[in-house]
């Protein structure tokens, strides 16, 4: 193991990584306070992506292991077959768009307009653009094996 191996993308992947985390146990939704008729799931208040999103939680929890498992894969220095960090950027791509999705065109509860978003939304997006970024420069840093002409 070389601890000494990780670089600046493997650290902002996994500061992000610890940002989405805290970040689905965090406040994301709030209730506007002059509306009495606005609710989430028949009540209100202020709801965390983990009270709301019962199957997206699980997988924003998933996508915030992938920058340790890269961090994994630099120490241990792992042979792949696809460059290291490449993967954890496509993932937190897809976080992020899921979490944008959610907060901005499909926002839970009704009316929607009366839905105010909270912190942990900020933290949520924050992690899932910085896990994208960081696989990114690490994907950036390695090269791709070429292969023989001819192979596919």
């Amino acid at each position: 193991m070389h601890i000494g191996k990780l670089g600046r993308g493997e650290l902002i992947a996994a500061i992000g990584g610890i940002l989405l985390a805290f970040g689905v146990f965090a406040p994301w939704y709030a209730t506007a306070d002059d509306n009495r008729n606005a609710m989430i799931d028949g009540q209100r208040g202020s709801f965390s992506a983990w009270e709301v999103h019962p199957i997206m939680r699980w997988l924003l929890l998933a996508a915030a292991i992938a920058p340790l498992i890269l961090a994994w894969i630099v120490v241990r220095d792992h042979k792949l077959s696809w460059p290291r960090g490449e993967m954890t950027a496509v993932i937190g791509i897809f976080a992020a768009g899921l979490i944008l999705y959610v907060g901005l065109l499909s926002r839970p509860g009704e009316p929607p307009s009366q839905i105010n978003l909270q912190l942990g939304y900020a933290l949520a997006v924050l992690g899932a653009l910085m896990i994208a970024a960081g696989g990114a420069v690490r994907a950036g840093g390695s090269e791709r094996p070429r292969k023989p002409p001819g192979v596919l």
